[in-house]
């Protein structure tokens, strides 16, 4: 059953970026399940997916990452820490695996797509986004940051997207340096702490009437 838009307003009013988290609280694996495929449903542009998710459990990597994330606590303390990666590059390879994986799970003939999959080929391989195809492979990991947080919002699991690591020093420690993929941002996800003062304080956020405008 779909939930109710008083649903999703107490739940988008009750989730916010959570500093202190409750280290005995685990996520269930049920609901971690639930939270992994949402990831896995987020959507992307051109559906080209270029991401992957490192859900960071063993303590002693978590330790090493903290350092190097302003030793921020949510790092070690939150039930799980996901690392969203990014490719580094979008060329003929991922296109052609996009193509591949489509006509499989439609039962197409690789060549009905491939109008779509020239449409690729011109806009972000050879096209003037593939000068910036780094800024466009982030905004799609974005999008699923997104969809992770608004998720566990709804579950009830809090969660706290973190910018502030260094992100070279990520894809050393987590051997990333060689590989198709970069760390591009990091969320904590758990439960919060009765301690965390942050979790009463009103949110500061400007009216629709600034933020939406209709034409």
């Amino acid at each position: 059953m779909p939930i109710t838009p008083a649903q999703l307003d107490g739940a988008m009013a009750w989730r916010y970026a959570t500093k202190v988290f409750d280290p005995s609280r685990r996520i269930d694996a049920v609901t971690w399940s639930a939270l992994e495929n949402a990831l896995v449903q987020s959507p992307s542009s051109y559906g080209l997916q270029p991401w992957k998710f490192l859900v960071i459990h063993d303590p002693g990597l978590r330790e090493q990452l903290r350092p190097e994330s302003w030793n921020q606590s949510q790092i070690t303390d939150a039930s799980h820490l996901v690392v969203f990666l990014v490719q580094r590059q979008i060329g003929p390879a991922e296109a052609d695996r996009l193509i591949t994986t489509m006509a499989q799970t439609r039962g197409l003939d690789p060549a009905d797509l491939a109008t779509y999959r020239q449409m690729i080929d011109v806009d972000l391989i050879h096209g003037p986004r593939s000068q910036q195809i780094a800024r466009w492979a982030s905004n799609q990991v974005y999008i699923a940051l997104g969809t992770l947080m608004t998720a566990a919002a709804l579950l009830e699991v809090d969660t706290c997207a973190i910018e502030g690591f260094d992100p070279a020093a990520y894809d050393r420690i987590l051997g990333l340096e060689n590989g198709p993929y970069r760390s591009c941002v990091v969320c904590a996800v758990g439960h919060r702490s009765d301690s965390d003062k942050h979790a009463t304080l009103a949110k500061v956020r400007y009216p629709a009437s600034e933020l939406i405008e209709v034409r």
